[in-house]
């Protein structure tokens, strides 16, 4: 039964199985009194939930504190072992798989090198496939058992109703792909367990966001500055946030010409991948034969020698280069969105760390507005190099809970009475 909202009792029931589920992950533990106030629920209403999330297997008693001249109070908390996440991060390097518990503790972790055809689709889906059988059969644990499994690509992601999520990776050269199709057809995982596919950039920042140096920020620019760049917008209309294609804006007009076709972008001066061609055309000594992590630590250390050696004026002169690009393209950011805090992550901008993090900043602040910029910090991620594979994870575990903890029911080979449909909505919490 609807009421004047629309809102269902089963609809009510999920939004406060959500509530708790969601104050106890982020808070936790908690006492059933403390749920109260955090969730706006009343103390009938808690108890219900609780004892629904209880016989779940969802939540599970943590202990107790004493409570003011009273019996002591019985803390709650997520129970770990209650669901499972499969995050992957389809990178510019490697595509890497991780299993996690509830509580987001990686339990298994799989790698496979990517070589020259990097981005070949066939080779990706068979990556993405061995991946998942491996780090279930390292935990011992049944696909069933599964939330979902989350998946950050790069590129632009199109959610469609006959063919799931379609990647339009211009620069890796991806056109139209349908993913999702592409892993359901002999996938490892049954038809219950979805793939939920999004830009690694916005896995990026969900997970910064949730656990990072994003918590408690209403508006954030999480980039990923890797072989190229992107950037995640995150503000409370986005909350889930958006990817953005950052990475191609144009910063010159009629300038190096960007993987993805066009001239002038920003990850055509700012991305890993140019920078270290910039440092070879300047007549820098690069790595032969070597993946760009190598190179780029190279780089950095003949820009920066630990020893009695001099500094490669080439090489800090593209690294200074880069730092002014990169500033530069924030400072649009800054001036299109006034964030409260901007955060650099991805493989790139954790090893440029924070000896290029004060150029960085210095030109963000000096292209900006000043109203703007007075207002927003630049800093790096927190999560490290897993962060793009635990917002990928944050995927179906933002479904579950938005589902009120419930996992997806098959759909029904026939029509559900509606008699039926109506006493589910009436039954009590």
């Amino acid at each position: 039964m609807a009421g004047r909202n629309g809102r269902t009792v089963r609809d009510l029931r999920r939004a406060n199985r959500t509530a708790v589920l969601q104050r106890l992950y982020f808070d936790g533990p908690l006492s059933r009194f403390e749920l109260g106030p955090a969730t706006g629920l009343s103390s009938g209403s808690v108890s219900n939930v609780v004892a629904d999330l209880v016989a779940d297997g969802l939540v599970e008693e943590a202990g107790s504190v004493d409570s003011d001249g009273g019996r002591p109070r019985t803390l709650l908390r997520v129970a770990p072992a209650s669901g499972h996440m499969i995050g992957v991060d389809v990178g510019e390097t490697r595509v890497r798989v991780e299993l996690f518990d509830l509580t987001l503790t990686e339990l298994a972790r799989a790698e496979r090198p990517l070589a020259q055809q990097r981005y070949d689709v066939d080779v990706i889906v068979g990556h993405i496939r061995d991946g998942i059988a491996e780090v279930l059969a390292a935990a011992g644990l049944p696909a069933e058992r599964l939330l979902g499994a989350g998946i950050g690509v790069p590129g632009i992601v199109e959610h469609t109703a006959d063919r799931g999520a379609v990647v339009h990776g211009q620069t890796i050269g991806w056109d139209a792909v349908p993913l999702e199709a592409r892993l359901r057809a002999g996938s490892p995982l049954p038809d219950t367990v979805p793939y939920l596919i999004d830009n690694g950039a916005k896995t990026l920042g969900q997970a910064e966001m949730w656990f990072g140096a994003g918590r408690g920020a209403r508006n954030a620019v999480v980039v990923l500055f890797g072989s190229g760049v992107g950037a995640s917008l995150v503000t409370p209309d986005v909350e889930q946030g958006r990817a953005v294609e950052w990475g191609h804006l144009t910063v010159r007009v009629r300038g190096r010409r960007c993987r993805c076709g066009a001239l002038g972008c920003l990850e055509a001066y700012a991305g890993a991948e140019s920078l270290l061609a910039r440092w070879r055309e300047e007549g820098g000594r690069v790595p032969e034969g070597t993946d760009e992590e190598t190179a780029l630590t190279a780089l950095l250390a003949a820009a920066h020698p630990s020893g009695d050696e001099g500094a490669d004026p080439v090489a800090l002169a593209v690294l200074e280069e880069t730092a002014e690009y990169l500033g530069a393209g924030l400072s649009d950011l800054i001036n299109l969105f006034q964030p409260e805090r901007i955060l650099i992550g991805g493989w790139a901008g954790l090893q440029l760390g924070t000896r290029f993090l004060p150029a960085v900043r210095r030109h963000a602040v000096s292209y900006a507005l000043r109203h703007p910029a007075r207002k927003v910090t630049v800093d790096l991620g927190r999560l490290g190099p897993d962060a793009v594979t635990v917002g990928a994870a944050i995927l179906p575990l933002a479904d579950f809970f938005a589902r009120g903890g419930r996992r997806p029911e098959p759909a029904p080979e026939y029509p559900v009475p509606a008699w039926r449909t109506a006493l589910e909505e009436r039954a009590p919490h």
